[in-house]
């Protein structure tokens, strides 16, 4: 997958060029549609399709007090956009600067650099421009001047509920990975670099990797049977998410993994976690033995939870 930078980049593909737009957090049932209208229309026309999206949120630059934690963060929205066929994406960086840019010359700058610009997709409520000022049927206006189709895609339901990445959020707090996987057309999963830890778990017998997630969405407190991608390989596991009470007093929150029947550190991996089942809630044990001891059952209950779950 080729990954762009500006939008004069878009000069360089072959046209006519269909546009996916938007912020695609979680990347969605709701998101995919948006992207898949877009690579049809490439693949009728031989094109290039483009998702386009933006770095930061562009709610951390214009109200960062209201900004939400990501359902995926960049390098995991490129990973999933990867595995849906996207070939090209193009990341605009959005500043103070950016977001002054008004509607009309949003899209004239797009139909400019496309050799040509053939089609456009968004969501059918998305706004765009400064203010926000720009709207679907703007948007359609703009394409009837210059010369280029618009699909506004409808908003996507289940169970009588529109598909949003507040809905998801919600259920990724309240542990209900099911309801999240439904909205998301996939398990919700979190990406991270493993990092060094204090090391621990060697001492127990339960060696974690302390995965160093970048501001995404997280489930309450506890352990949790988990699924993790890693290498390429699927392997499972338990993992702590919390503050390690027994060891550690005032600590920031962290996500430890124990990998079932694996060795090795994987330092500087990239490890992508799926919160399969909470087993419990985090709490603080009367020193390192009996701390020892309940990893031992957590670890048991979360392979009985796997198998079922296989």
């Amino acid at each position: 997958m080729r990954t762009h930078s500006s939008i004069g980049d878009l000069r360089a593909l072959r046209g006519p060029v269909a546009l996916a737009i938007g912020v695609f957090d979680g990347v969605h049932l709701g998101h995919q549609e948006v992207i898949r209208a877009a690579m049809d229309h490439a693949a009728t026309h031989q094109g290039t399709a483009v998702v386009m999206t933006f770095d930061p949120h562009p709610l951390r630059v214009l109200r960062p007090e209201s900004a939400p934690r990501l359902l995926c963060s960049t390098r995991h929205k490129l990973q999933i956009l990867e595995q849906l066929g996207v070939t090209d994406v193009l990341i605009c960086k959005f500043t103070p600067d950016f977001a002054k840019i008004d509607a009309a010359q949003f899209v004239g700058a797009l139909s400019q650099s496309c050799q040509p610009l053939g089609f456009i997709s968004v969501g059918y409520t998305w706004s765009f421009g400064k203010g926000r000022g720009g709207n679907i049927h703007q948007l359609m206006e703009l394409g009837r001047e210059f010369g280029f189709g618009v699909y506004g895609v409808p908003e996507v339901k289940l169970s009588d509920e529109v598909v949003s990445s507040t809905l998801i959020r919600e259920a990724v707090r309240a542990a209900d990975f099911s309801r999240a996987a439904e909205l998301l057309g996939r398990p919700y999963t979190v990406l991270g670099e493993v990092v060094v830890g204090r090391q621990l778990g060697r001492t127990l017998g339960f060696p974690t990797a302390n995965v160093r997630v970048e501001n995404e969405e997280l489930p309450p407190t506890g352990v949790y049977a988990v699924r993790v991608q890693l290498n390429g390989r699927c392997l499972s596991g338990v993992a702590n998410l919390g503050f390690r009470p027994t060891v550690d007093s005032g600590g920031e929150r962290s996500l430890e993994v124990h990998l079932f029947d694996q060795s090795g550190d994987f330092y500087g991996h990239q490890m992508e976690v799926a919160f399969v089942q909470k087993l419990r809630d985090e709490r603080k044990f009367d020193g390192l033995e009996a701390l020892k001891a309940q990893i031992a059952l957590d670890a048991t209950e979360a392979r009985s939870v796997l198998q079922a779950v296989a």
